[in-house]
């Protein structure tokens, strides 16, 4: 009996001690010096909705949830076998008006020769009365076509431009087909990874109907919710680092937003002040250059603690938020 006490005391002794050590560590990781706080939170990012801008019959989607899409990628394509053939018809219709032009053209040489004809008549008759060669009769009468041949001169022209203008607005058709066509192409605006995809080839979508959408990895950051002292104190643009659950490396981040307006501790967020106090939302986000680096590894909704530093001149980090993803650098992004 005695025997069985003395092994288990020497199970027990070790496991005591290594339950301490690791309640010291935990203390020690709750322990923030002067001017660093803390709050916690999730990684976020904007989504982006990809949207058939008319109505038509999904042809095909290139990518599947989870995939990574670049910005101007093929994600889908919308049927545009009507907008082809209305395309037709107005590259027809700018035919024909291109073809009423150079008619339209062709009379005003015409009527420009019968001017000049005519002019020549006036003048010679001029002559002619001045000698009393001719009849006054006559003079007026080669006066009166000379002015007649002008005005459908005139006439004329007008007609040459109305056709232009014709020609134009059919093109104009045209190059509006031809916007139509490229927006039934729909790519990525954004580098994005596929969150859902809302549409399969055969449906139909309605004008401004969902298809995909992707959330956009170059605006990644987490929200922090800080009681008014604190948050009153946080100059835009301060240090931050994110701690993420179950990572043993944090991540360097900068303050880009406070909210004026305070707000309820959301239900998703826990704090450690009660839940009917007001907090500000503030906004630490990740440099891109550092997103870009692990974009592979990049994944909205992960959750953890940020935390930031408060006044212009801060303390030192605490040793366990200057542990760095292996090979990065230390100032990535700051």
């Amino acid at each position: 009996m005695t025997r069985r006490r003395w092994l288990l005391l020497l199970l027990l002794v070790p496991a005591a001690g290594a339950f301490g050590i690791w309640s010291w560590w935990q203390g020690q990781q709750g322990r923030l010096p002067d001017g660093l706080v803390s709050g916690n939170g999730r990684i976020e990012s904007d989504q982006v909705d990809v949207s058939a801008k008319l109505a038509g019959r999904v042809m095909e989607v290139q990518v599947q949830e989870g995939d990574l899409a670049s910005p101007g990628q093929v994600l889908a394509r919308i049927d545009s076998t009507e907008l082809q053939a209305l395309r037709a018809k107005y590259l027809a219709d700018v035919a024909a008006d291109e073809a009423s032009t150079l008619e339209a053209k062709a009379t005003v040489v015409q009527r420009q020769a019968e001017l000049t004809l005519k002019d020549a008549d006036l003048e010679r008759a001029q002559r002619l009365a001045k000698t009393g060669a001719v009849s006054q009769q006559s003079l007026d009468r080669a006066q009166s076509e000379r002015d007649a041949a002008k005005a459908i001169l005139d006439a004329s022209n007008k007609t040459v431009t109305a056709r232009e203008r014709a020609v134009e607005a059919a093109q104009a058709l045209v190059h509006q087909i031809d916007a139509q066509i490229a927006d039934a192409t729909l790519v990525s605006p954004v580098r994005g990874r596929v969150l859902y995809r809302l549409a399969n080839p055969g449906e139909v979508v309605s004008a401004g109907g969902k298809v995909l959408t992707l959330v956009n990895l170059s605006e990644v950051y987490m929200e922090i919710y800080l009681p008014s002292q604190q948050a009153m104190r946080v100059p835009l643009g301060s240090q931050a680092r994110i701690q993420l659950d179950g990572a043993d490396f944090v991540i360097p981040a900068r303050v880009s937003f406070v909210s004026p307006e305070a707000q309820f501790t959301p239900k998703q967020v826990e704090t450690r002040s009660e839940r009917d106090k007001l907090v500000f939302r503030v906004k630490l986000r990740i440099p891109p250059s550092l997103i870009q680096r692990h974009i592979e590894h990049v994944k909205t909704g992960a959750r953890g603690m940020g935390y930031v530093r408060l006044d212009p001149d801060p303390p030192q980090w605490p040793d366990f938020l200057q542990k760095r993803f292996p090979g990065d650098p230390i100032d990535a992004g700051e």
